[in-house]
């Protein structure tokens, strides 16, 4: 696992980094630590970039990479952190903090992959192992929903937090079916040709990441949430419309610099697919992306109930999105 201890050792170099802020310009500006629950990669530029726009409109982010879903999570219910990003729907129904998700990032588009020497289709995983990125997390929700719609049943499922991390195991074949995004599946087609088989998935509309903390902190800090998510919405109408933007954005900040300027290529073609599928949210989700969440999470079995009987105040609060599109308009 060299990869993954180079891979980790730059992003910690990366999230220390991030964790210097501009000086404070804005009165009512404080601080904002953010758990990142994955390692940075190129899916994540739009985030990172809206981090720092917020940080040159005064909110004093710092950026914490924990590498996992549900140790960002736990962070949150802790105290360690403010605002988490990911999905966590099980948290918020199983955990008594009052956890709210406040932004829809982007939705699902992640590709299961399958080493095609042992699996041809789905039926073919039947009791086998399959990697995913965390407990709780949308890849893991995107097997269990594909394995239930294929009238299977998974084995062991092991948890490897990092697309690419993911990508070099079914390459060195320590792994043989896993699950990540686009650009590493265009990665696994570039580098091995013909070895690795993309099972087919249902559309998605569901969230894959979305930010979320506490009602208490949301409550106390409603003026640097509002500057977050309204750079989060700026960022993803701007990349939307103009898939480039993605690499102007990575180069004005200086982010991603292990990934070398020859990665600006395949970021455009990343965030030009991205765009093409409308996986970006420009209106910051809300109570649409709930019920999209509510219906898939609990086909999962992430989440229980009648998803028709959930209510969106018990999972979301949508004040900030409400407010941001109230003043950038809506898309």
């Amino acid at each position: 696992m060299a990869s993954l201890t180079r891979r980790t050792i730059l992003a910690t170099a990366f999230a220390a980094a991030l964790a210097w802020a501009l000086p404070l310009s804005a009165a009512n500006a404080g601080d904002m630590r953010i758990a990142f629950g994955d390692l940075p990669g190129i899916e994540s530029i739009q985030t990172l970039a809206a981090i720092e726009r917020a940080k040159e409109r005064g909110v004093n982010v710092e950026l914490i990479v924990l590498n996992d879903e549900d140790l960002a999570a736990q962070a949150i219910v802790g105290g360690q952190a403010d605002v988490g990003i990911g999905a966590p729907y099980t948290l918020i129904q199983k955990v008594g903090v009052p956890i709210r998700i406040f932004a829809q990032i982007s939705t699902l588009r992640f590709f299961p992959v399958v080493n095609s020497e042992f699996y041809k289709e789905w039926k073919d995983l039947d009791g086998q192992e399959v990697a995913v990125q965390a407990r709780g997390s949308g890849t893991e929700a995107v097997m269990l929903l594909m394995a239930k719609n294929h009238g299977i049943k998974l084995g062991n499922i092991s948890y490897v937090p990092g697309s690419e991390v993911r990508r070099n195991a079914l390459l060195q074949g320590t792994i043989k079916a896993s699950i990540v995004d686009a650009a590493n599946r265009r990665a696994l087609e570039a580098e091995a040709p013909g070895k690795f088989i993309v099972l087919p998935v249902e559309d998605l509309g569901a969230s894959d990441e979305a930010l979320f903390a506490t009602a208490d902190y949301l409550k106390n800090n409603a003026a640097d949430v509002d500057i977050l998510v309204e750079e989060l919405m700026k960022t993803a109408r701007e990349i939307t419309a103009n898939p480039t933007v993605a690499v102007e954005l990575r180069n004005k900040y200086k982010l991603l610099p292990d990934l070398g300027a020859e990665a600006d290529s395949e970021i455009t073609e990343y965030y030009k697919e991205t765009a093409e599928a409308g996986s970006l949210a420009l209106n910051g989700g809300g109570a649409d992306a709930a019920k999209d969440d509510f219906a898939f999470f609990s086909l999962a079995g992430q989440i229980e109930g009648d998803p028709a009987s959930l209510k969106v105040e018990d999972f979301w609060d949508v004040s900030a999105i409400d407010r941001a599109v109230a003043k950038l308009g809506k898309k």
